[in-house]
């Protein structure tokens, strides 16, 4: 079937700008596409393949060569200049769940041990090179294999070594990566290894939305056809990425120009450097796109568009976006392209839109202003209170790690103990399919009983593939934490609320750092609800933190029942990754009879099930119950008040819950 024409894309001028400067100019450094689904994102990437000149290359070379400069030391070389072979531009993709060796390519660790040989198969890495490597829902794909994907980016190069043997191969690639930011964030310090960010969305105008689905049923009924008539803008805007090409190393970038990069990024107050030099890069792609040999304060300022707003999340919650208004007033305090070097000193020129909206510094959820004051004791009244306004959370602050006892087989990530791929190796076992981390020492332990019998001659050991012992390792995994928020009038007081909800982001902020899933129930009035099925959104746990109303009864055992369903049906969804439940509460309960003891029922439901839980105790004035301690003990958990989550506060927490979940 054709591919949907580039050309025939309805909207979306950011989303095509930012894979055209690619295009132009891959040391832009590729492009993180952010957006809800459905917004064309993986139609635009596979469209701007075919736009691609076609590659020549060495015959027969597996890493595609370039046959005027070939690769000094591509494994399938040495090649000789002379006359290549001509291929079609390639989009290659990478999957989620992908492994380490299809992404960098395996070494024949065999072979390699015993003749000495250099027997490597190339990975996507290899495929990808002078190409596109396109990796869709890039926020779920593991660590690891985002530091390998970044790394060869960055140095145009892919490195594969296994116990002394090493392999490497040039693969520079236009990168593009698509996210759906509601299942969950890049890192940070990932975020900035893309050249060029844009969010995209729907069209909320009726006659677009018509023209898209209108082009949409044409193309499916008629690929060939559909295409065919979109054959000129096709040609013109591929000649026009050629042209642009050539232009590119002619084009002039002024000392004006670069003054106006310095401040904004300074203004911004954007990390490193890294973003300056994209910023150039991509002002000066934007020049040779435009047909000119100098870049003008409007290429400076789409550039800006383009390659910040990812930059200034500092912290998970932050709204990647950029402040226009900002923008324009450290162009304008930079010179405004006065300088000789750059003849347009209007920062608002024709290129100057397209970027994006600026975020709403506002705080989330409702208006905080006016609230129900709390009673006397700083306690609202558990029975019959109506629901109060949500209140803002306080400051979060840094929690020690809460993890779960025993050693896991669950995603990578960094809170509990896990056998993985990647760590530190604890031993050796037989492998159970191909061999992919070799223990050198255990492989020759079992290899040198056999030399004799093997008529062993030489220096070299002779190794069999029953010999071979695959390295075990640990590390770390990420688990789902589920927490269980009381949201009743008992825990309704301004201060106390207040309180509870720094808490529980602070928590949320581990979890993001940690890799965790993350789900949200809550409970009050005379229900429990599922505020956020488990998701590796930490953002939108956060919101819906934000939001949380309170007021009514404490139906504390509802919610623990709620808790222990939604763990029963995740199971089933994910086995390997082990549950960490977080219930935050006062451990008082209204509402039926006997609600304290059939919370307590709730609760042995998870040490029977051994679900390991901490009870975080908000409990506060001068007569203290006990009762968020006996459920932590009905739990086979701990309690720790709210002041002891802090980092310098809970020392030894996470031997004390193995502790007693032995004693248990």
């Amino acid at each position: 079937m054709s591919s949907y024409p580039f050309t025939a894309i309805v909207g979306q001028d950011d989303l095509r700008l930012a894979l055209l400067l690619n295009a132009v100019s891959p040391q832009v450094g590729g492009v993180l596409v952010r957006g809800e689904k459905g917004t064309a994102k993986s139609t635009a990437v596979r469209a701007l393949a075919t736009l691609l000149p076609a590659v020549d290359m060495v015959p027969g070379c597996r890493f595609s060569c370039d046959p005027a400069a070939p690769d000094a030391g591509c494994p399938d070389g040495p090649h000789e200049p002379g006359a290549g072979a001509e291929r079609p531009a390639r989009m290659v993709e990478l999957p989620v769940g992908a492994s380490e060796d299809r992404l960098v390519g395996a070494l024949d660790i065999e072979r390699a041990l015993a003749e000495g040989v250099k027997a490597f198969e190339p990975g996507l890495l290899a495929a990808a090179h002078r190409g596109i490597l396109y990796v869709d829902e890039v926020n779920l794909l593991h660590d690891h294999l985002v530091d390998l994907l970044l790394d060869a980016a960055a140095m145009g190069a892919s490195y594969v070594e296994r116990e002394g043997v090493s392999v490497r191969h040039a693969a520079r690639f236009l990168l593009v990566g698509t996210m759906n930011p509601e299942e969950g964030e890049l890192r940070p310090q990932l975020l900035d290894r893309f050249g060029l960010t844009v969010e995209v969305a729907a069209s909320r105008e009726p006659d677009q939305r018509v023209e898209v689905v209108r082009r949409r049923l044409a193309h499916d009924d008629d690929p060939a056809g559909f295409a065919a008539r979109w054959a000129d803008e096709e040609a013109a805007l591929r000649a026009r990425i050629v042209a642009a090409r050539d232009l590119l190393p002619s084009v002039r970038l002024g000392d004006g120009a670069l003054r106006q990069i310095a401040a904004t990024c300074a203004a911004f107050e954007v990390d490193g450097m890294r973003a300056d030099i994209v910023m150039a890069r991509t002002a000066t792609a934007l020049a040779a796109w435009a047909g000119r040999t100098d870049v003008l304060a409007e290429d400076v300022r789409q550039a800006a568009l383009l390659a910040l707003p990812h930059r200034r999340r500092r912290n998970p919650f932050d709204a990647p976006g950029l402040d226009e208004d900002t923008l324009d007033e450290a162009l304008e305090r930079s010179g405004g392209g006065s300088d000789e070097d750059d003849p347009d000193p209007d920062p608002d020129g024709p290129g100057g839109g397209g970027g994006q909206p600026s975020p709403d510094d506002g705080p989330q959820g409702g208006d905080t202003a006016a609230r129900p004051e709390a009673g006397e004791n700083g306690q609202a009244q558990a029975a019959g209170s109506g629901e109060q306004q949500p209140v803002r959370a306080s400051e979060p602050f840094r929690t020690k790690v809460l993890s779960v006892p025993g050693v896991g087989e669950g995603a990578a990530g960094r809170r509990s103990r896990a056998r993985t791929e990647h760590g530190r190796t604890t031993g050796a076992r037989r492998p159970r399919g191909a061999l992919t981390r070799l223990h050198l020492a255990a492989t020759v332990q079992a290899a040198a009983p056999h030399q004799r019998a093997r008529g062993r001659s030489g220096p070299g050991l002779v190794i069999r593939r029953d010999d071979l012992r695959q390295a075990t390792r640990e590390g770390r995994e990420g688990n789902l934490v589920l927490f269980v928020v009381d949201a009743s009038g008992s825990m309704a007081a301004r201060q106390r609320m207040s309180a509870v909800k720094g808490a529980v982001l602070s928590l949320l902020l581990d979890a993001y750092q940690r890799r965790d899933k993350v789900g949200l129930v809550t409970f009050r009035g005379s229900a429990a609800e599922v505020a956020l099925p488990p998701t590796s959104s930490v953002d939108a746990a956060a919101v819906r933190l934000e939001s949380l109303p309170t007021g009514g009864r404490t139906p504390l055992a509802a919610g623990l029942l709620k808790a222990h369903d939604l763990l029963r049906i995740e199971r089933l969804r994910d086995p390997a990754r082990r549950p960490l439940v977080v219930v935050v509460t006062d451990g008082r309960a209204t509402g039926g009879p006997e609600p304290v003891a059939l919370a307590g029922r709730a609760a042995r439901l998870f040490a029977a099930e051994g679900v390991a839980c901490v009870v975080v105790d908000c409990e506060s004035g001068p007569v203290r119950l006990g009762l968020a301690g006996q459920l932590a003990r009905d739990s086979g958990g701990l309690a720790v008040t709210l002041d002891e989550l802090h980092a310098d506060r809970i020392a030894g927490l996470v031997r004390d819950v193995q502790g007693m979940r032995r004693a248990a």
